[in-house]
């Protein structure tokens, strides 16, 4: 028999929750300051009060135990009728409360009810709501009596109706097990390093780590990495797969992955999470909530709709939800998030684990050891964690809010004032930075002061939007108050991986909370599951990126072979080009040089990629120059999806000509693309893809050069290779690809590069003029790698 863990307050919420789905801004109240109220209300209730009373009962149902236990925040015992409080803050007033949650504070109550009654031989207790309103703390107490026959009453139709979910969840489980227990690798054999992958996969789950994968394209990554954790699943090890990407592509490919299991025979539930921006209906966006048919009773809608698609569906995609929203009339985003509790893998975007403002508290809000994470192209996360745990904000949308506050100023008083004091505390704390050249300085203390005036603007606004009809002003008042949200979350993490860097700019003040090392941040986030895999096709040197993303001792480490024959491609170093930014005007003729004997060597596509659009178009315009014949094709500044995918269908077109692209080193082109075959047959990188010298990757090297003597590495050398891994792994993606890589910079001989170079560039050869490069391409080409 199993044991199942339930919490009463989570049970009551989602059984008996009702009433409008409302994106009211939630209470400003943290747990602190909460759990400091419930302690001041307990100490001044009188002796015979007990203060956080642990209470359990259990049923069985489907031959296992679920325990259903919470913590009654006091208990009265007074001449044998006890009195049960329940104690609730917020900074809404009490009046405002809706219903619908009053419902579930007293549901919550009353199941201690039950619990006390249902273990003594007691007829009758009190009920006592105590809500306190904050910053005031004004409060409002409510008293009910319940009889112990209508606690069994409410006790028995609450329970009844959890049965179902039960049988529904025991059914899912049941499915999941006993399918992945059968499940057989999809494929007649494995490819190349692809079943020791898979079985360091498993390994690590079942040792509880996390596992660092470098695994070429080609190695089959999805399927190496899902199918062993879903056979965890068949073993009892996990319940739950996180599947996390950076971009849509990704997704598809984990998606399309679960289909060829689930021909397999593999049973159970996927869900792919679309943003709230992309995955809302059309006929939302323009109306208010109240308005909204979506949000109007979406709890009296959602737990219907839940189980018709967890019945009828195995695979929810984007179009499946929104399919099922319309039928039920429900608001497709939330609809996602509620149905994602009863799938067994999840596929979605970094920022759900990640980002502290947006993360899934569903999932996230303590450790799970029954979930595992997969992480896919990691490497495009030490940038973006970076900004998920930094944050800007600007003085200069004060003045026009001012501005339109002062219309009702009466009204509007207590936010006018907040907002000028925040007014003066960007200019108080910005005259360093006045007092410099460039206008900005970078500091390791944080603004403590200016942040205390933030959180009391954030506390007002929060206080005035409550009380506010909708608007243009109450608009613009929502988003700035969001953007102080996001700054001030952010000052809680603040420490020495943080530097404050005050701006000052035309006709505004910035203030930037910049995380320069999140790795403590990210280790906290993937310790709330058992383990987790992160992978990526270019993840050299380890060392490197198991420090910036997550930085523990025990984290293991696998770089996967190719399953490419290394005869295939061919890895070329043009030793005589020169591109650091003083000579980058003498370069332009010799690459133009190095290109054209690179593509006149075979007919067929050709990619080049530049570290910035004015080398780029530099270099394209002396080609074209030099070459009006051949056909070129070039990224431009701006594309929107029909610009881009006419860009690559130019090189899907069977047509047996040379045509050559021009694309930007870490740009939309540069990974994430897959062009097979004779679609391109070359790659081009001009220069180490170094970031262009700025003030955060300054800071980022002095961080690390005092941490451990690797600033540059970790600031430009590294971020910039990688750019350039990426767009190399562009021309080889099938075991019959063969393709050329030409590395166009002096600098890629040296052993600082030589040495970070990926374990599938095997053979490398060193050109020190144009007549030395068609003859090792001629080779190549005629011959194969040797």
């Amino acid at each position: 028999m199993a044991v199942h863990q339930v919490g009463i307050r989570e049970l009551v919420e989602f059984l008996l929750r009702t009433g409008d789905l409302s994106p009211v801004i939630s209470s400003q109240n943290t747990a602190q300051e909460g759990s400091r109220i419930h302690r001041k209300i307990q100490r001044s209730r009188p002796a015979s009060y007990q203060s956080e009373v642990a209470l359990k009962t259990s049923i069985q149902y489907l031959d296992d135990e679920y325990v259903i236990s919470g913590r009654a925040d006091g208990i009265d015992d007074r001449d044998g009728k006890p009195l049960i409080e329940e104690i609730k803050t917020s900074d809404l007033e009490f009046s405002s409360v809706p219903d619908s949650t009053l419902q579930l504070y007293w549901g919550q109550v009353k199941v201690y009810a039950y619990i006390v009654m249902h273990q003594a031989d007691i007829r009758s207790v009190d009920l006592q709501l105590t809500y306190v309103q904050t910053p005031d703390e004004k409060i409002t107490t409510k008293t009910q009596t319940i009889t112990k026959t209508d606690s069994e009453l409410f006790f028995t139709a609450l329970v009844t109706e959890f049965e179902q979910w039960i049988k529904l969840r025991h059914e899912l489980d049941e499915n999941r097990i006993s399918s992945a227990k059968k499940l057989q690798f999809p494929f007649s054999d494995y490819r190349p390093g692809q079943h020791k992958l898979a079985t360091n996969v498993y390994k690590t789950i079942l040792l509880e780590k996390h596992l660092f994968v470098e695994a070429p394209t080609g190695t089959g990554k999805t399927i190496s990495t899902l199918f062993p954790a879903i056979k965890s699943m068949g073993e009892q090890l996990i319940n739950r797969i996180f599947y996390f990407t950076a971009k849509q592509s990704t997704r598809h490919v984990a998606e399309n992955t679960i289909s060829m299991m689930a021909e397999q025979g593999l049973k159970l539930k996927s869900i792919t999470l679309t943003a709230k921006d992309k995955i809302t209906f059309p006929t939302e966006k323009e109306l208010p909530p109240e308005n909204n048919p979506y949000m109007v009773g979406y709890y009296d809608r959602v737990r219907p709709a839940i189980k018709d698609i967890i019945q009828h569906e195995n695979q929810i995609t984007k179009a499946t939800i929104q399919e099922y929203a319309e039928k039920h009339k429900v608001d497709p985003f939330e609809f996602s998030l509620d149905v994602s509790l009863f799938c067994d893998v999840i596929i979605c975007d970094y920022n759900y684990l990640f980002d502290p403002q947006v993360h899934l508290q569903r999932f996230f809000s303590f450790p799970d050891p029954t979930n595992c994470f997969l992480v896919d192209e990691v490497h495009n996360l030490v940038q973006r964690s970076r900004e998920m745990y930094s944050a800007t904000l600007e003085s200069s949308p004060i003045d026009p809010l001012l501005e339109q506050l002062v219309k009702k100023k009466a009204s509007n008083q207590k936010v006018i004032k907040r907002l000028e004091s925040l007014k003066r505390s960007f200019k108080r704390y910005s005259k360093p930075a006045s007092e410099v050249v460039d206008k900005q300085i970078a500091q390791l203390a944080p603004l403590d002061n200016f942040n205390n005036t933030l959180e009391n603007l954030i506390e007002t606004i929060h206080q005035w939007l409550a009380t506010q009809a909708p608007s243009d002003t109450v608009d613009a008042v929502v988003d700035y108050y969001l953007q102080c949200r996001r700054y001030y979350l952010i000052s809680t993490f603040y420490d020495e991986t943080y530097r404050t860097r005050i701006i000052i700019g035309d006709h505004t003040i910035i203030f930037r909370q910049f995380c320069m090392d999140p790795s403590k941040q990210l280790k906290a986030c993937l310790n709330l599951g058992r383990a987790a895999i992160l992978f990526s096709a270019t993840l050299s040197p380890m060392s490197y990126y198991r420090q910036v993303l997550g930085n523990e001792e025990d984290s293991l480490g696998m770089i996967s072979h190719s399953s490419f024959p290394p005869q295939n491609c061919q890895v070329i170093i043009a030793n005589n080009i020169n591109t650091l930014y003083a000579n980058r005007e003498n370069s332009l003729e010799p690459i133009c040089e190095n290109i054209y004997t690179m593509i006149t060597q075979k007919v067929g596509h050709y990619m080049m990629f530049f570290p910035s659009m004015a080398y780029l178009n530099a270099t394209l315009s002396k080609f074209v120059e030099l070459h009006p014949d051949i056909d070129v094709i070039n990224q431009q500044p701006e594309m929107d999806n029909a610009a881009r995918t006419a860009f690559l269908d130019a090189f899907r077109t069977e047509d047996h000509q040379t045509k050559v692209g021009f694309a930007l080193l870490g740009g939309i082109f540069s990974e994430g693309i897959d062009l097979k075959n004779d679609q391109l047959i070359g790659v081009g990188i001009i220069s180490v893809g170094l970031p262009g010298m700025n003030k955060e990757s300054d800071l980022i090297r002095d961080y690390f050069d005092s941490l451990n003597g690797q600033g540059f590495s970790f600031a430009y050398q590294l971020p910039g290779f990688n750019n350039v891994s990426q767009a190399a792994g562009r021309v080889i993606r099938t075991d019959e690809d063969k393709g050329v890589i030409v590395l166009m910079d002096q600098r890629f001989n040296q052993t600082r590069y030589r040495q970070i170079f990926p374990q599938n560039w095997t053979n490398i050869k060193v050109t020190n003029n144009p007549n030395q490069l068609r003859n090792v391409l001629q080779n190549f080409w005629q011959h194969g790698n040797q």
